[in-house]
């Protein structure tokens, strides 16, 4: 398609294990503004909404005649790379209004991120988002926010098994969608907002190495063999989520647009 560019690596100035940790949480902050006010944190607060309320209908059905007396359900959510915790934070209160306590893992690779993103998590954790040390099926629902970008081939892989592997619920990806739009958008209103400039090369780099729809499907699918559920969401977003045992004979659904009902390592910390 004419508007969406071939994709591509490109080099991520906060990728070099050398960075300075000082310019990565400086980064991280322009990241978390750009997902609130862009549409990344809505994209995946819609899906993880959908998802309990999905666990809690089904709690519902197996004991419907204690739901008046049942206290508030407790999940748990892990988010990989989750920078500075904007996205756990902003799912606990979402979760709160539903009745649901909402217990966030903030999962980064270094310390110093890990301590950025405390503030806002139940727990801040240092660890390898390709060997995660959790038991199987013991999150309730995992997110991975415009980090999967970060990984090719035999690692993104792996990041998305390890993902299915300890999630119950859920697994809930969200990237970026490749648009020239999308690359004039963030570049010019950088400037408006005052990004740091490291994250602005970034910020178009990672958009260039973002997914279409049907490429996210396929990704998911010869990885784990589960049939994720993959949206367009506002602000050149795309999400698809899937649960343990999805059934792998089935057709991906992809919907375009607005986000609404459809049937049916390393950790990159700076998710822009």
């Amino acid at each position: 398609m004419r508007f969406t560019p071939a994709r591509r690596r490109g080099v991520e100035i906060l990728d070099d294990p050398s960075h300075d940790p000082a310019l990565a949480v400086r980064s991280l902050r322009d990241v978390a503004k750009a997902n609130r006010l862009f549409g990344g944190r809505r994209a995946v607060l819609r899906e993880v909404d959908r998802a309990l309320v999905r666990a809690r209908s089904r709690d519902t059905q197996a004991a419907p005649q204690s739901r008046s007396r049942t206290p508030a359900p407790e999940r748990i959510l892990l988010d990989i790379g989750t920078g500075i915790g904007d996205i756990p934070s902003a799912a606990a209160r979402a979760a709160a209004r539903r009745g649901v306590r909402l217990s966030t893992i903030g999962l980064e690779l270094e310390g110093e991120l890990a301590r950025a993103a405390q503030p806002a998590c139940t727990w801040a954790l240092v660890g390898d988002a390709l060997q995660l040390p959790f038991a199987d099926a013991s999150i309730d629902i995992v997110t991975v926010s415009q980090v999967l970008h970060h990984f090719e081939g035999d690692a993104a892989d792996q990041l998305l098994r390890e993902c299915t592997r300890v999630a119950r619920d859920a697994v809930v990806v969200a990237d970026l969608r490749r648009s020239w739009f999308a690359v004039a958008g963030l570049w010019c209103s950088s400037f408006v907002l005052g990004f740091h400039p490291v994250s602005r090369n970034d910020g178009v780099v990672s958009i260039l190495r973002g997914y279409t729809a049907s490429e996210l499907a396929a990704l998911v699918q010869r990885a784990t063999g589960a049939v994720p559920v993959v949206r367009h969401a506002l602000g050149w977003r795309v999400t698809a989520v899937w649960a343990r045992g999805s059934n792998a004979a089935a057709s991906s659904s992809i919907a375009f647009g607005t986000p609404r009902s459809v049937n049916g390592a390393r950790t990159a910390s700076h998710a822009s």
